[in-house]
């Protein structure tokens, strides 16, 4: 019996120290092998393999000031609780990574607060006006959804709340948080970059000049050193060479067409060409239909005729085709239009303009390029047709509403057309595509087409099939343009006359960053983490039963179970 109990004792000594010893082992193997579990349905947690380098990559601390702390609506409060995790999430792969969150009204000196609140703004964060339910009424209050990011002097502004018109609060919110990861690794590469690649606008073709693209270089100053050339027939305008070798390399990452109204000749269009067959990546800006703007202000109409820049063949050969039409759209801007009687003092009023469609992305379509992005405010846009291309990858990144109409060109178009009341029986051609994504090796437009001296001479380097690369094609070129009045520069994407902003300038710096991104983390962007709302409806009928529920029933469990259990030790020990 002795020897029983002491062997009893020796191997439970024996298991306890086995166990000790492989909670050792396990971490010793743990310390060298990093995993990360991450149990969620979206795998909202599991960084991309590009952010997970990007913080690995780091050699000092990159400092968050996120001002997403106070008493906020449940929606925010879910937004600030993301943003921390995904900052720990982003602490597990680098030591670099520091964070604080801090109330803007935490300070109850109501002219520091206010002095706060204005260089928050000034510093580009935006605030959002917020109303929440209250017990005795509504409260409202400014929410600065925010961050300022510092790395080694260098400080820039995030902006994690996502605005888009038109989509409910709770799904605006989930857009945010679904971009959460891009936006937080995306200041944290502009903040690391020391040398920005070149992109260029390309001159010479009446292109917009560099007043009305202003805003969106300034813009693109973050990413890129923005340069501005003209082609002029000059071989080395898009080309150089590597280092003192003869092999060509493109000379910018990308180059931006921005609404040209000359016709190219074919030797900038050969060059082009060939830059794009290196491997040069293209955003075209295009209007095929020339309609002047003053002419309608001043006269009251004006004459929309096709627009032959001498880029059909190209276009057509690489993949799409820009129709000579215009798109009529009852989801549209308004313009404002006199509606005084003759003689009369002016009275104004906002109209619908159907020639300046609203365009957003189809929720289908899930391209990082266009994914949560705002409505895009188009003038006199055209369709486009996809041609059969080898080995082109063709995705249409955004098409007009449902209720559209072409307009054959010639055209006359009048401002008394804001007085026709609309026929949606009439708006027959839906969903025309009005952008399109192209990528894959293209086909030279000059195979076949270019003497024997050309095509064999080295500083030409003439090539027929071409390196991949990609190509984005918006059939209209005003998308880019700022307005300027009274000297003053216009917000790209702002609408002087509805006072709202639009998402042109967030849709071109997608389009550059997604031809430029070599790194592949805009497509971080596509990520979806899936909604799940309570609903609120039913909350509000059933409020007293659930609480009853929750409340009560756990109590009565507790006592039926310790009834049960008294009943059961009883019948044992008193048999």
């Amino acid at each position: 019996m002795v020897n029983q109990k002491v062997n009893k004792k020796r191997r439970d000594l024996i298991n306890l120290v086995l166990v000790f010893a492989i909670i050792v082992l396990v971490n010793f193997i743990s310390s060298f092998v990093f995993h990360r579990f991450d149990l969620t349905e979206e795998k909202r947690y599991t960084l991309s393999p590009v952010t997970k380098q990007l913080l690995k990559d780091l050699d000092d601390v990159v400092y968050f000031k996120i001002y997403l702390e106070g008493d906020f609506p449940a929606g925010y409060v879910r937004l600030r609780k993301e943003t921390k995790e995904m900052l720990d999430e982003f602490r597990a792969y680098s030591k670099h990574i520091e964070y604080e969150f801090i109330s803007p009204t935490a300070n109850p000196d109501k002219k520091q607060q206010e002095a706060l609140f204005k260089q928050l703004y000034e510093k580009g964060i935006q605030p959002k006006n917020v109303e929440s339910d209250e017990e005795n009424g509504v409260k409202q209050q400014f929410i600065f959804p925010g961050a300022l990011v510092t790395y080694r002097g260098k400080e820039m502004v995030v902006q994690l709340l996502k605005a888009q018109k038109g989509t409910p609060p709770e799904q605006e919110l989930n857009g945010s948080i679904e971009a959460l990861e891009y936006e937080l690794s995306n200041v944290i590469r502009k903040l690391k970059v020391n040398l920005k690649p070149k992109i260029a606008f390309i001159e010479g073709h009446h292109e917009l000049d560099s007043t009305h693209t202003k805003d969106i270089t300034l813009a693109l100053e973050e990413y890129y050193r923005v340069d501005r050339t003209p082609i002029n027939g000059n071989v080395r305008s898009l080309m150089e060479t590597m280092n003192t070798d003869t092999q060509l390399i493109p000379k910018y990452k990308a180059i931006i067409i921005a609404k040209p109204d000359s016709s190219f000749s074919e030797k900038d269009k050969f060059l082009i060409d060939q830059y794009i067959m290196y491997g040069g990546k293209v955003l075209w800006l295009i209007d095929p239909v020339l309609t002047p703007v003053d002419s309608l202000k001043r006269n009251g109409y004006t004459l929309a005729l096709p627009n032959p820049l001498n880029l059909e063949d190209m276009l057509f050969k690489y993949g799409v085709r820009i129709n000579s039409n215009l798109i009529l759209d009852l989801n549209c801007a308004r313009i404002p239009v006199n509606k005084a009687m003759a003689g009369n003092q002016p009275r104004f009023q906002l109209e619908p303009w159907f020639f300046y469609p609203l365009i957003g992305p189809a929720k289908e379509n899930k391209n990082p390029i266009v994914k949560n992005l705002d409505l895009i405010e188009f003038q006199f846009v055209s369709g486009i047709d996809t041609i059969a291309s080898k080995g082109i990858r063709k995705t249409i990144l955004l098409r007009s509403s449902k209720y559209t109409r072409l307009a054959s060109t010639p055209t006359r178009i009048s401002l008394a057309m804001v007085n026709m009341h609309p026929d949606e029986r009439q708006f027959r051609n839906p969903y025309q595509p009005v952008a399109v994504l192209l990528e894959g090796s293209f086909e030279s437009n000059y195979k076949d087409r270019i003497s024997s001296a050309i095509k064999q001479s080295k500083r030409i380097g003439f090539r027929e099939n071409g390196r991949p690369t990609k190509m984005i094609v918006v059939s209209d070129g005003d998308v880019i343009r700022n307005e300027v009045q009274r000297g003053q520069l216009a917000p790209l994407g702002y609408d002087m006359y509805m006072q709202q902003m639009f998402g042109n300038k967030n849709f071109i710096l997608n389009c550059v960053n997604y031809l430029c991104d070599d790194s592949g983390l805009i497509s971080v962007r596509a990520r979806e983490i899936t909604l799940r709302l309570l609903d609120k409806k039913k909350i509000k009928n059933e409020e007293m039963k659930w609480r009853i529920t929750n409340t009560v029933l756990p109590i009565v469990l507790v006592i039926l179970f310790g009834l049960g259990r008294f009943y059961l030790r009883k019948k044992k020990y008193s048999s």
